[in-house]
């Protein structure tokens, strides 16, 4: 007897049309999967402040970068993906050469984690990144790929810059504090005494502060003290030293600067202190300093030395009336 062969029933398809439409649905299901992973990797580019590029060494040409180049370089991504120089020219001048010999050890090291530099945005802002790049050959004779990450750190170097201010800074007069002051003055001495050059030290005290303060308020004597610094700020040098070392006292080192030169510079600032005028209700009063200041000679082995005389000189202008420099 021959077989017989059912039909399918209607309604249900054959089975390898069954086959099909699963093997269609789990297609189907991965490919949405892979959509949906694609917008989760798409949604993570955009939610992070850094850059990941990529970038061929041999040819110079960036192969990728992600969303975020936009938004802290301010131009659009298809520019620096068809010249390199997009990138390269946005770096601040100043630390151009930096950038490109940082970029260029990760040849010879493999990678390189300590990059900082600034970049000018199309906006003209200046923004500080932390540039790691490492390089991607798998194996010899491979293209030279050298892929990074370049956060914007601009919020942190403003952080980092602001508390150093505030360790190095006095704060009523924002002048350098006696810390910073004697770190500075260390420096300039021991570069004056390697290289034989002229070095002069300076101390300011105000006359009868504490009389001021008695009679008008430490408030005034506080405006006083800001008055004076302002005055020792604008008379100094570039690349002079001034702070305040203590309750009215001042100091100001100069490098390379003669006893002789540095008399005429506490000259005008002396001059300069002697035209302020203050206001306490219906009085009007001024300020006098004395001054004490000395020059490095080649006995002078610490920087003690010159401080030491330098106060000598100083309490000498006092006893001899004030108001006066006093070379010790």
């Amino acid at each position: 007897m021959a077989n017989k062969i059912n039909p399918p029933l209607p309604g249900n398809p054959p089975p390898e049309a069954a086959q099909t439409l699963l093997a269609l649905f789990h297609a189907q299901g991965e490919v949405a999967r892979l959509s949906e992973r694609d917008q989760l990797f798409s949604s993570l580019l955009d939610s992070v402040n850094a850059v990941l590029w990529a970038f061929d060494w041999e040819t110079r040409q960036v192969l990728y970068v992600s969303p975020a180049y936009e938004r802290i370089f301010g131009r659009p991504v298809s520019l620096v993906l068809a010249d390199y120089n997009e990138w390269r020219d946005s770096i601040f001048p100043d630390d151009l050469e930096y950038a490109e010999g940082s970029l260029a050890q990760v040849l010879t090291k493999g990678s390189v984690e300590d990059r900082e530099y600034r970049i000018i945005n199309a906006a003209g802002e200046t923004r500080w990144l932390s540039d790691k790049c490492y390089i991607n050959q798998q194996q010899e004779g491979d293209r030279v790929i050298i892929v990074g990450i370049a956060e914007d750190i601009t919020e942190k170097k403003h952080l980092e810059g602001e508390l150093q201010r505030l360790a190095t800074t006095d704060v009523l007069t924002q002048s350098s504090n006696r810390r910073h002051f004697f770190e500075c003055a260390q420096q300039a001495f021991d570069s004056a005494r390697a290289e034989g050059s002229p070095l002069a030290f300076l101390l300011l005290d105000i006359d009868d502060f504490k009389q001021i303060n008695d009679s008008y308020g430490h408030q005034e004597g506080d405006q006083v003290l800001q008055r004076i610094a302002d005055s020792g700020k604008a008379v100094l040098r570039r690349g002079d030293q001034f702070g305040r070392i203590g309750g009215e006292e001042f100091a100001a080192v100069f490098p390379g600067c003669t006893a002789q030169v540095a008399e005429q510079i506490a000259e005008r600032l002396q001059r300069e202190i002697q035209r302020l005028s203050f206001t306490h209700g219906q009085q009007t009063y001024g300020v006098t300093v004395s001054q004490g200041l000395t020059g490095l000679t080649d006995e002078d082995a610490t920087l003690d030395t010159l401080f030491a005389r330098a106060d000598a000189a100083m309490y000498q202008a006092k006893r001899q009336g004030k108001n006066q420099i006093v070379r010790g």
